[in-house]
C-alpha cells in the first residue's frame, strides 16, 4: 500500500499543525517557550465567617477523572466525612467544553453555568473539585490543595476518624517542602509533558519528572512515606497522580521512560495507599480511561480508548 502523495501529507500536516495550536492554546496555554501555564484557581476562601464548618451544609464537585478532585475524596474518605460533606459527581463532556451537571442545580445544567449562579458575571474556568456552601449559595474554595486541608482539620468535630490528622505541626516544613517539589514536577509535571508546545519544554519537563520519581523511589527505600513514617497530605497530592500514571500519563502525555510498576519502592508506595480504608473507592480506572483519552482531543484525535492496563500490583498477596 502506498502512502498519500506528498503534497496532500504537507497540506494535512499544515492544517493540522494550525489547529492544533489553536486548541492547545484554549486546553493549555503556554508561555512564550511553549511550557504549559497552570492558571492560577480563583476561590481561596477558608471555613470562617460567614463559612462555619457545619455537617450537611456543604458540597464537594468532582469528577472521577481529575487528580485534584481525587485529593478530596481520599481525604474525606480517610477522615471519615461521607456522612457530613456530600459529594456531587460531574461528567466531563468535550463536546460542551467542560464539566456537566448529572441533574439540573438551580436552573444550571453545567458546572460553568453553576460558577455564574455562585458569583454573577464570573468568567474563568469552571474546575473541579469545588467546595459550596448550600446556605449562601456561594463557592467557597476551588483550590484542592485548601480543600484537602480544610477537610483535614475543620471538619474534626463531625469526622469518623478525627484523630487522623494529616498535616501533624511537627511535620509542617517537611510537608510543604515536598509539596512544592511533588507539584512542580510530578502533579504538574505530568501535564507538561502532556500539554508541552515545543521540544525543549517537553524534554526539560520530562527529566525534570523522572528525577522526582528516582528520588522518591529511592528515599522510600528506607521509609513508608514522603515525611517519615506517617502518611500526610503530601502523600495524598502525589498519591493521586501516581494512580494515573500507568493508565494514562506514560502514553497519552509521553511520560514514558518508565511506568510506576516499573519502581519497586514506588509500586509498594502506591499499593499501601490504595488498601487504606476506603481509597480504591475512590479510584474508577475505566472513567479516568475515558474521560482523558476521550475528551483531551488534541492528544487524542482518534477517539480511540485503550483498554485497562494491568493494575493487580495494587492489590497486595497479602491483603
Amino acid at each position: 500500500m502506498a502512502i498519500p502523495p506528498s503534497w496532500i501529507v504537507k497540506t494535512g500536516r499544515s492544517i493540522w499543525t494550525q489547529i492544533w495550536q489553536l486548541m492547545m492554546s484554549q486546553l493549555a496555554p503556554p508561555n512564550d517557550r511553549g511550557e504549559y501555564q497552570r492558571p492560577q484557581s480563583e476561590f481561596r476562601n477558608r471555613l470562617d465567617g460567614i463559612y462555619a464548618p457545619e455537617p450537611n451544609r456543604y458540597r464537594l464537585y468532582v469528577g472521577w477523572s481529575c487528580p485534584w478532585a481525587h485529593r478530596t475524596l481520599v481525604v474525606r474518605a480517610l477522615k471519615g466525612l461521607e456522612s457530613s460533606i456530600e459529594i456531587v459527581l460531574v461528567q466531563g463532556d468535550a463536546n460542551a467544553g467542560g464539566w456537566t451537571l448529572s441533574k439540573p442545580e438551580h436552573g444550571c445544567n453545567t458546572l460553568a453555568q453553576l460558577y455564574r449562579f455562585g458569583k454573577l458575571g464570573y468568567t474563568g474556568r469552571s474546575t473541579v473539585p469545588m467546595l459550596w456552601d448550600t446556605q449562601t449559595y456561594s463557592i467557597v474554595n476551588n483550590e484542592s490543595a485548601e480543600i484537602i486541608e480544610i477537610l483535614n482539620s475543620d471538619f474534626n468535630d463531625f469526622a469518623s476518624h478525627p484523630e487522623l490528622d494529616l498535616a501533624p505541626i511537627a511535620l509542617q516544613d517537611s510537608i510543604e517542602q515536598w509539596n512544592e517539589v511533588v507539584y512542580e514536577t510530578v502533579n504538574n509535571g505530568v501535564y507538561r509533558c502532556g500539554f508541552a508546545q515545543t521540544q525543549a519544554a517537553y524534554d526539560n519537563a520530562h527529566i525534570e519528572l523522572f528525577a522526582t520519581l528516582d528520588r522518591v523511589n529511592d528515599l522510600l527505600a528506607s521509609q513508608d512515606y514522603l515525611c517519615g513514617d506517617l502518611l500526610t497530605l503530601a502523600d495524598i497530592r502525589l498519591f493521586t497522580t501516581l494512580i494515573r500514571f500507568d493508565l494514562v500519563y506514560n502514553h497519552l502525555f509521553k511520560c514514558n521512560r518508565r511506568r510506576i510498576r516499573d519502581y519497586p519502592q514506588l509500586q509498594a508506595y502506591l499499593s499501601n495507599i490504595y488498601q487504606l480504608p476506603g481509597v480504591a473507592a475512590t479510584c474508577n480506572f475505566s472513567t479516568i480511561l475515558q474521560d482523558y483519552y476521550g475528551n483531551l482531543f488534541p492528544l487524542n484525535p482518534g477517539g480511540i480508548i485503550p483498554q485497562l492496563p494491568d493494575m493487580s500490583y495494587l492489590r497486595r498477596v497479602d491483603s
